[in-house]
């Protein structure tokens, strides 16, 4: 761990991976605003299932010429009323109703697949941040340890007990590890920005991951089952699957909007009609002569081609994924163990030691610098194969969309 002393302690949030996507599920305004969605839909379900509403039609007298009367209404003057109801055939409302329901399904998918890409980010960025937190550390360290030193020299060398060259090539160490903590830091700002973004929030995020979750991510898979998974679970492949069911459902509906509908209607006419007082009753039904539908019936056809042909390119983009993914995982799993085996705690016994007898006068600045700088290329290797298997593992998890870790 390291202290960033710009900020008050406040300013920092240390956390797990847990305790982060417990903060990103409910603080993402992504999130939030692509859920509401959810609600918008299953509004829509309540939508298409009402009934068309009546339709009330009154007529009445507003100049009465023969007996020179304004709004003649009354016993002796001229009003009608007609109600109306439009009654939907063909089973219109119920094939409404069920792509009401499939907009809601495809609403759910769109927002767990937007979970899934988020939280890969934010892991891959939770990861990377607690190796370069990590490395600074230790590079706070070194560039401390090299300070003293420096003042030691510098000391000595006015003093004419020590050349001034190895003054001068400690320098060019403490420069570069300067340089290289700097660089270290621009990365760390950067994926900060990104992970403040994710969790809302402000405060400077020192991820808490221990070697034991990275030891977590070496499983034995097998890649078939993973192809196995990934077609089952992928939001985006379900999603697209969704989609071409919502096509046939549309095509249905626009079959039955070729049948016609009727109207049933009600009226009573006081003078109007053939007979005072009259009360009639009828029905309307359109003739489908001509517009039988048949260009929204042949388009939503078309429609539903273009949706499976998109869902089997979906199924051979999800197993392009989950091949290369794992081959990457399994690259990263060897070379990880491999470089685990080589590093262990002989380096830093190693790196104490070089310190004290540089110190002692027992090694020389050039074997010092040489060794400090094959120290610090190791670190550099250890934190990026640490961040590559965590990667690695996150992009397997994103390729199958279940959580395997």
């Amino acid at each position: 761990m390291f202290a960033f002393s710009a900020w008050a302690q406040s300013d920092t949030l240390s956390i797990t991976i847990a305790q982060a996507d417990k903060i990103f599920l409910q603080s993402n305004y992504q999130l939030l605003a692509t859920s509401m969605n959810i609600d918008v839909q299953k509004a829509q379900v309540l939508q298409a299932s009402l009934y068309p509403n009546p339709v009330l039609t009154v007529d009445m007298n507003a100049v009465d010429p023969e007996n020179n009367k304004i709004f003649h209404l009354g016993n002796a003057g001229q009003q009608s009323v007609q109600l109306e109801q439009l009654i939907l055939l063909g089973g219109k409302r119920k094939a409404q109703i069920e792509l009401a329901k499939t907009n809601v399904e495809m609403a759910e998918l769109a927002f767990q697949d937007l979970i899934r890409q988020l939280k890969f980010e934010l892991h891959t960025g939770l990861y990377l941040l607690n190796q370069q937190q990590i490395l600074i550390g230790k590079y706070n360290k070194q560039l401390s340890m090299v300070d003293n030193i420096l003042t030691t020299y510098e000391y000595q060398a006015q003093k004419g007990n020590i050349p001034l060259k190895d003054v001068v090539r400690l320098k060019g160490v403490y420069l570069n590890l300067s340089n290289e903590r700097a660089a270290i830091y621009s990365d760390f700002f950067q994926v900060l920005s990104k992970v403040q973004t994710l969790l809302q929030t402000k405060s400077v995020v020192l991820p808490i991951v221990t070697d034991a979750e990275i030891q977590s991510f070496i499983q034995p898979f097998n890649v078939q089952l993973l192809i196995d998974q990934a077609l089952e679970n992928r939001p985006d492949l379900l999603l697209g699957k969704k989609d071409a069911a919502f096509a046939e459902q549309y095509f249905n509906l626009q079959k039955k909007l070729a049948k016609p509908d009727i109207t049933l209607f009600s009226s009573y006419d006081q003078r109007g009609g053939a007979f005072q007082r009259q009360v009639n009753l009828g029905v309307a039904i359109p003739l489908m002569f001509w517009n039988k539908n048949q260009g929204n019936i042949k388009s939503a056809e078309a429609q539903i081609k273009v949706k499976n042909y998109y869902v089997e390119g979906l199924k051979s983009q999800v197993i392009a994924e989950v091949q290369s993914t794992y081959l990457h995982y399994k690259q990263t799993v060897d070379e990880f163990l491999k470089n685990n085996k080589l590093y262990n705690d002989e380096f830093e016994i190693t790196l104490k030691g070089m310190t004290e007898n540089f110190q002692k006068g027992n090694v020389s600045v050039l074997e010092f610098v040489d060794f400090f700088e094959s120290y610090n290329n190791a670190l550099s290797e250890i934190s990026r194969i640490k961040i590559q298997l965590a990667t690695s593992a996150e992009q397997i998890k994103l390729s199958t969309g279940k959580e395997l870790f």
